[in-house]
């Protein structure tokens, strides 16, 4: 309405006169004005009218604006004797279309003229700068920034703080922080994340701290920091300071987005329901991006149902290749691998095309559930039919599928013709096979290759070690033991955590600090033996390493940290309650046989998450068949 006033006013100016249409152009923005602004451009035309600089800028705007960027551009190339402005204005429209070396290319063409750039020229270039990870192309404009004395310009001082902390030049964003006199809240906000990125959690908390105003990006950019940094208690804390009825600031959808991955780290069900119903209380349940992280956060929080039907409500909006290879991997995970396979399809179906992480998922799902034929035709067909490249991932899941079914020759002559290094990974899987299937030969291989490969991780010894162990080659335990002595090695201890009433209970192996210890021990020494026993449980003394006396090690097995969670889920829940524990290592036989007689024993689901997959217990069976 405001427009078409303007236009009304203007008709009394003489429109062959360039002035009339400056103030036409620039009240002209958006898509639903573009038509109008065309025709103000074709009368023009019509008139014989070229755009001056200062007339271009504001057409060149109006384009870009209008996601029209051609027609900017083409403007942008029509004016004889550009201006500052006019080059601002194309500029801005590179950069906000993503085209960043196109903008560096411009402003260098800018410099060439003579033109040096102001206060809105820099943020922009920076920002580029940034986008391209070029600290020598941004310490290039820094310097020329300096030369026209706009090092304290408050944007462009926030934009260089910006550019060197994506370029993850620390040192001279603080020292720019350092130096400004006046700051705004994107300059702290640049810094914190910069700090966070870093793992450098005392500075972002300091800064933090220190600021007088923070707004949505301060208390987002510490949550997402807390979450990717492992320190997930930390971001739920902070989350709810933001949800106190006092806070100023509340959680938008991205501060959402942030928080869930921390419901997921730690396996926090309850807190993750808790903000889906905030979620939804503030509208934002039709928001896709919101369905997909909760879709990965029930997921990894072991209950499939709830991210089935969060992948529902996003597949009836919107086709997201996002969501699908969330919904396959979760089934991967959880070891459905005729799910993971049916899921594929269906996304084949609906006429999306897979990529790099989908066939992870789909390859991952087939090795955890045995479908040997299956993943072994998929992984041919990624690039026959699909044109994928298969990366190392892919190559670990093969490894790993032909190990876990006992064709280890198979599988290390696969390692033999990748047309890449094997990293990690890849002998790791091999490793871990040849500790089931009894492989000495091959795991000593392995075991040598890791030993490069990963020097510092203990994990690789003490695998081989129970390899020696299970052959009773104790000396070469001892030896092994030795070295990782002498190397100041530690073995990661064991641990498991289970949340009841919203709250987490960790418990390490053999762990006797729990206010309910002595309860949990009661039923774990007394009551639990005597009830599996009877139903055919014979301890697996296989699964400790140490070569001391059978009794000795049936009570190191009894407590495990896993054991000791679920003594404590099924002391402090009601019957009937599902158990849900997560391990930060990958379960043992022996636990795992005991906790598929405790779940039909006590009539309990007992959900495990441990580090590879999770195992579902019900009625005396594991969705895993026993193949992990």
């Amino acid at each position: 309405m405001r427009t078409r006033t303007l236009l009304k006013s203007l008709l009394v100016q003489d429109p062959n006169c360039i002035s009339f249409y400056a103030p036409i152009f620039q009240s002209l923005t958006g898509q639903n004005l573009l038509k109008l602004g065309q025709q103000v451009h074709a009368q023009m035309a019509l008139r014989g009218l070229e755009p001056n600089a200062f007339l271009g800028a504001k057409m060149v705007a109006m384009y870009a604006s209008s996601d029209d960027l051609d027609s900017a551009v083409n403007i942008f190339h029509r004016v004889n004797n550009p201006s500052t402005l006019l080059y601002n204005s194309i500029i801005r429209a590179y950069t906000l279309y993503g085209y960043s070396e196109k903008t560096m290319e411009i402003y260098g063409q800018m410099r060439r003229l003579g033109l040096k750039g102001d206060n809105f020229t820099y943020p922009f270039v920076l920002k580029c700068c940034a986008n391209l990870s070029s600290i020598w192309l941004g310490k290039c404009v820094h310097s020329l920034s300096l030369r026209i004395g706009l090092e304290s310009d408050m944007y462009v001082g926030t934009s260089l703080i910006d550019m060197y902390v994506k370029c993850g030049e620390m040192s001279d964003a603080r020292s720019l922080f350092d130096k400004m006199t006046v700051r705004d809240v994107s300059s702290w906000n640049a810094l914190i994340a910069g700090h966070m990125k870093d793992g450098e959690i005392c500075f972002a908390e300091d800064l933090f701290r220190r600021m007088l105003c923070k707004n949505i990006v301060s208390w987002t950019a510490m949550i997402s920091g807390y979450t990717q940094n492992g320190l997930a208690e930390q971001a739920l804390v902070l989350f709810d300071e933001m949800l106190r009825k006092d806070s100023e600031v509340k959680p938008n959808w991205v501060t959402i987005m942030s928080v869930l991955p921390a419901c997921a780290h730690s396996a926090a069900l309850e807190r993750g329901r808790q903000i889906h119903n905030f979620a939804s209380r503030i509208g934002l349940d039709s928001n896709t991006s919101i369905q997909t992280a909760l879709l990965a956060m029930y997921a990894k929080c072991g209950s499939l149902s709830d991210a089935r039907q969060c992948f529902e409500r996003v597949h009836q909006t919107e086709n997201s290749l996002v969501a699908w290879n969330t919904m396959i991997t979760a089934y991967a995970s959880h070891g459905r691998g005729s799910e993971a396979v049916s899921t594929f399809e269906d996304m084949i179906g609906a006429g999306l095309r897979p990529d790099n992480i989908t066939f992870t998922g789909l390859l991952s799902g087939c090795s955890h559930s045995g479908l040997i034929d299956v993943g072994l035709k998929y992984f041919s067909c990624m690039k026959t039919i699909y044109s994928i490249e298969p990366r190392v991932e892919h190559y670990a899941c093969v490894v790993d599928l032909l190990g876990r079914t006992g064709r280890l020759v198979e599988a290390i002559d696969l390692v033999s013709k990748m047309p890449m290094q094997a990293g990690p990974s890849i002998w790791g899987a091999l490793l871990s096979a040849c500790r089931n299937h009894h492989n000495l030969e091959i795991a000593e291989i392995a075991a040598r290759k890791l030993f490069i490969l990963e020097p510092d991780n203990s994990g690789n010894y003490v695998l081989l070690s129970n390899i020696y162990a299970d052959a009773g080659m104790w000396k070469e335990v001892d030896d092994l033991r030795a070295l990782l002595k002498s190397k100041g090695m530690k073995k990661n201890p064991g641990c498991s955590w289970i949340e009841v009433n919203g709250k987490a209970h960790l418990f390490l192996g053999g762990d006797t600090s729990h206010p309910q210890a002595k309860e949990i021990y009661e039923v774990l020494l007394e009551e639990l033996p005597n009830k599996i026993k009877a139903a055919g449980y014979v301890p697996d003394t296989s699964f400790v390493l140490h070569d001391v006396s059978e009794e000795e090690k049936e009570h190191n097995l009894t407590t495990h940290s896993e054991k000791l969670a679920i003594a404590f889920g099924l002391l402090n829940t009601s019957p009937g309650v599902v158990l849900r524990v997560t391990k930060n290592l990958r379960i043992c036989g022996d636990c795992h046989t005991a906790t598929k007689l405790i779940s039909r024993i006590y009539g309990r689901e007992i959900i495990v998450r441990d580090l590879n997959r999770f195992h579902h217990f019900r009625d005396g069976c594991c969705s895993c068949g026993d193949y992990w």
